[in-house]
């Protein structure tokens, strides 16, 4: 534990030697929605069964078109809230694997136990989509403390499920699990472990206790917006968490920052650079300065558009220890 013990926050981009550039969009992460059958309380996105927000017919078919038109996006990431409960998941999943792109889905597992929703394993599996699955931690008490009672039963059963499909044994069905710390409640601070050392405990504890197999482990920090945000102000520790994470800061981690490489689209069309930035409205920006639509993108005929990524104070989450993102540590 690190008790921390900075009075002044550093700006990010004070930090860095050199402006954070945008490198060639390969990967397109689109948030389908805040709608959600569970409302976890490490939730930056504050999904939840009580909202509506959706993707709408319109922009869905301006990203159909977005994945027909550029060959150069490899992996189309589809996530929410529930991705699987918002309007569009399934013709651009279906769109994107005609086109040859990688689709991942991030599932909570438990909507596959939502009516209506019971054929999503075996739709997964007919069209190869990479399961990335929150899985917080590998004992029960821990997960439906972050996640809602019964949540782990129900992930679990999800899994198994998954692993008769063939999930986490054949190469063309991958299942990745995401590791969450808990949110701090007190002016001491762990770094995220790493992933590399925690993925073979859950690895031997699943397998022994329930056969459940799977790929990967993503260690993912828990950065202070949404859910976590509001948490850590309630405590009065949202400044000093910053304060821990610039002192947890590797400039190692910077050269392979998921928003570099990525366009995060909301709901509505609007572009940002990753998905807390798109929590945090921080618009991505053209080096004139002009915020960015689907739209726009498609009239320029380019994704590459973007000069420089947007940063804020909590892109120290992104850049401590090993660093995190939406596939887990950078180094």
């Amino acid at each position: 534990m690190i008790t921390s013990a900075n009075t002044r926050l550093t700006p990010f981009a004070e930090k860095l030697d050199r402006p954070l550039t945008k490198q060639p969009i390969t990967v397109l992460q689109i948030n389908l929605g805040r709608r959600c059958n569970l409302a976890c309380s490490h939730c930056h996105v504050e999904a939840s069964p009580k909202r509506t927000e959706e993707l709408t017919p319109e922009i869905c078919e301006q990203l159909i078109e977005v994945i027909e038109r550029f060959p150069q996006i490899q992996t189309v990431d589809l996530t929410g809230g529930a991705p699987e409960m918002n309007y569009g998941f399934k013709p651009l999943v279906e769109v994107a694997r005609a086109q040859g792109k990688e689709v991942i889905v991030r599932s909570n597992l438990t909507i596959f136990f939502q009516a209506g929703f019971e054929d999503l394993p075996e739709y997964f599996a007919e069209h190869q989509l990479r399961v990335v699955a929150s899985l917080p931690c590998y004992l029960e008490d821990n997960v439906d403390k972050m996640r809602g009672q019964g949540v782990y039963d129900e992930s679990i059963k999800a899994l198994q499920w998954l692993n008769k499909l063939g999930y986490g044994q054949d190469p063309d069905l991958v299942l990745d699990l995401v590791y969450n710390p808990p949110i701090p409640t007190q002016a001491e601070f762990s770094a995220t472990p790493d992933q590399e050392a925690l993925e073979p405990d859950y690895k031997a504890y699943l397998r022994q206790h329930f056969g459940i197999v799977f790929n990967r482990l993503f260690a993912i920090t828990n950065l202070p917006i949404g859910r976590t945000k509001f948490h850590l102000q309630h405590r009065n520790l949202h400044q000093p968490y910053l304060q821990f994470l610039e002192a947890q800061f590797n400039a190692a981690t910077i050269e392979n920052l998921m928003c570099r490489n990525q366009l995060s689209v909301d709901y509505n069309g609007k572009i940002y650079d990753c998905d807390f930035n798109q929590m945090e409205d921080i618009p991505a920006q053209t080096p004139e300065g002009e915020p960015l639509t689907v739209g726009k993108l498609l009239t320029a005929g380019s994704l590459d558009v973007i000069g420089e990524v947007q940063t804020d104070a909590f892109c120290y989450g992104c850049t401590a220890g090993c660093g995190s993102s939406c596939g887990g540590s950078l180094v």
